[in-house]
């Protein structure tokens, strides 16, 4: 699956406001995924910080996209499980989500997620995430 092919599924299967998050696939290989959540003052909460709601949308859609890669096309799945925790916030700066899939059942997936704000070392947030495979 290459970028292109992945950019096709974020247009056809995500709803409009998911859309409206301007998320950009960076890469897709064959178990991962990086995708861009460009930084955008709508996103903002009070005190300037990129929301948490924003993150864990972006970082749930970017798991579809990698299982999709992981399976050689768009498949129908649901989100089982998302467990997200926060380590600092960021402002004024795109974020990466690094979407790794773990283990690729017939009916479960399993991926690890890392969020980081562009140009910094450390990650601000970490999640993971179980998906059920419906078709």
């Amino acid at each position: 699956m290459t970028p292109e092919d992945a950019e096709a599924i974020l247009r056809d299967y995500f709803a409009p406001w998911i859309q409206q998050l301007g998320l950009r696939v960076e890469e897709v290989g064959e178990r991962h995924a990086i995708v861009r959540l460009p930084w955008s003052g709508t996103l903002a909460r009070e005190g300037g910080g990129l929301c948490g709601q924003a993150m864990m949308a972006a970082a749930d859609t970017a798991t579809v996209l990698a299982i999709s890669s992981a399976r050689g096309g768009f498949v129908p799945m649901t989100t089982v499980q998302q467990s997200t925790t926060f380590q600092r916030p960021v402002v004024d700066k795109d974020v990466l989500i690094d979407v790794r899939v773990t283990k690729l059942g017939r009916t479960l997936a399993f991926s690890e997620i890392t969020l980081m704000a562009d140009g910094a070392g450390d990650p601000v947030a970490r999640a993971s995430t179980v998906y059920a495979i419906l078709g």
